[in-house]
């Protein structure tokens, strides 16, 4: 074989293989701690599926609703459409990388100029085609694999935001439901509140009655009792308003939302406080917040489309066979002599575009630019996100203590208060001071209760929750 011949083929093979553009994908560097702060209150997590991370709080009432919000949640279902929308988009691309085939039939019918049609013909010509024809692009500078690259990373990116909408969709409900349970139990405790001061009425009254007991008391008593009766209309408001917000979290329609709703007769105290968190390091969470996988898919498809705008500085070369059948008359086409083939290559780039191409490739280079950014803004918020409810989780926990030993502290003294006040031994205006601070306690040990619900649901979402990257 001649030395030119070796070269060409040589430099053929260089051709067809080396001449992808851009540079492969590199995870940013990213700056991680080597524990958490107040790690202590979670390095002893239990080994097991946290993956269905509200059903720790084991409430099948909260299990209900959450299974009905991942089933018909709109904003979970718009997610949903997208991804489908993604999922086409990569078989798009996946399309362009192989041939196509294309079939056409044609059939015409035209006159000749008289002048230019041999003596004794007719000017009228039939011509009919069946024609195939197959059309291929090398991929030279793998653009159209950059292509697929980037719909694989933009499809990637859909499905961790519906990961990352699911666990906020989740965590939004838990905190409702923990909400909405405070405001019954604190709607029963103002409830109960009334029927005790109603009855210290009926005994003050009595008293009055008879003469052991002053108008002052008497009306101090019915005072206490409509500012207790006057808290219960908020309240009850309240508990309606957090119906409808659990109501259009979990889906439900607009007939469904009019008719009376149902969440089951759990009571706050009775929700099971998780004792331990799962154990997690902080290089982990690259890896477990969908919302920091959405942005690196959203870095690594803007990558691409760098080589995609740079491949464009490149001649693209195509291939095209032809077969099919020619005749002028509809009888002829399928005959041995109406048989017709082609073979055709084409090669076109650019020459002279007036820095269009080098525009394309800024404006990718500046778009990779920003994903990187906003990559290392999420990482940012995720582990501030965790550092914060790290400290809520342990201060919410100490405050519910303190506030448990408060309330009882506040029901022991009205015990006494009332003992003291039936031996004469204090006037009636020390007991409806000890009721008062009863009842404010016993609301304020609602809050905290939910309080330290809702911020161990605030940091099982910071952590990932339960969301698992797929194999």
């Amino acid at each position: 074989m001649p030395e030119y011949m070796r070269l060409s083929g040589a430099a053929l093979v260089v051709l067809l293989t080396g001449c992808a553009v851009g540079t492969p994908y590199q995870q940013p560097i990213t700056a991680l701690p080597e524990q958490w702060p107040l790690s202590d209150m979670h390095a002893d997590a239990a080994q097991q599926d946290w993956q269905h991370w509200w059903q720790q709080y084991q409430d099948p009432h909260l299990d209900h609703l959450v299974s009905l919000a991942m089933q018909d949640n709109l904003d979970l279902r718009l997610q949903l459409s997208r991804i489908r929308e993604a999922h086409a988009r990569l078989g798009l691309s996946q399309a362009d990388k192989r041939p196509s085939i294309s079939a056409q039939a044609d059939a015409a019918r035209e006159r000749s100029a008289a002048d230019l049609t041999p003596a004794g013909q007719t000017g009228l010509n039939n011509q009919f085609a069946v024609t195939g024809v197959l059309s291929y692009e090398l991929d030279l500078w793998e653009r159209l694999a950059q292509e697929q690259d980037a719909a694989q990373a933009l499809l990637a990116q859909s499905e961790y935001a519906h990961h990352a909408l699911q666990l906020n969709i989740v965590a939004d409900l838990v905190a409702t439901y923990f909400d909405f349970r405070n405001a019954e139990r604190q709607q029963g405790i103002t409830e109960a509140t009334i029927a005790s001061r109603e009855e210290t009425l009926r005994l003050e009254q009595l008293r009055y009655q008879m003469g052991q007991s002053d108008e002052l008391s008497l009306r101090q008593a019915e005072s206490e009792l409509q500012s207790a009766l006057a808290q219960l209309p908020v309240q009850r408001e309240r508990v309606r308003v957090l119906e409808g917000a659990l109501a259009v979290l979990t889906g439900m329609s607009p007939a469904a939302l009019m008719d009376a709703l149902n969440y089951g007769d759990t009571r706050l105290d009775q929700i099971r406080l998780p004792e331990v968190i799962p154990a997690l390091m902080p290089a982990e969470l690259l890896q477990r917040r969908p919302d920091i996988r959405a942005a690196e898919a959203g870095l690594m498809a803007a990558h691409a489309r760098i080589g995609v705008a740079e491949a464009s500085r490149f001649p693209s070369f195509s291939l095209s066979a032809l077969l099919g059948t020619r005749g002028l008359e509809v009888d002829d086409l399928f005959t041995g002599g109406a048989a017709a083939w082609g073979l055709t290559a084409g090669l076109i780039g650019p020459l002279i575009d007036f820095g269009r191409t080098q525009a394309r490739i800024e404006s990718a280079e500046a778009q990779a630019e920003q994903a990187e950014i906003q990559y290392q803004s999420s990482v940012q918020l995720a582990f501030n996100e965790v550092r914060d409810a790290l400290v809520i989780y342990q201060t919410r926990a100490e405050r519910t203590e303190a506030v448990r030993r408060q309330e009882a502290a506040y029901q022991r003294t009205l015990e006494l208060a009332e003992i003291r006040y039936r031996e004469g031994l204090i006037g009636f205006i020390e007991v409806l001071d000890a009721q008062r601070a009863l009842m404010s306690a016993q609301l304020a040990l609602s809050e905290a209760m939910r309080d330290q619900l809702i911020a161990s649901a605030t940091l099982f979402k910071a952590l990932g929750g339960g969301w698992q990257a797929e194999s």
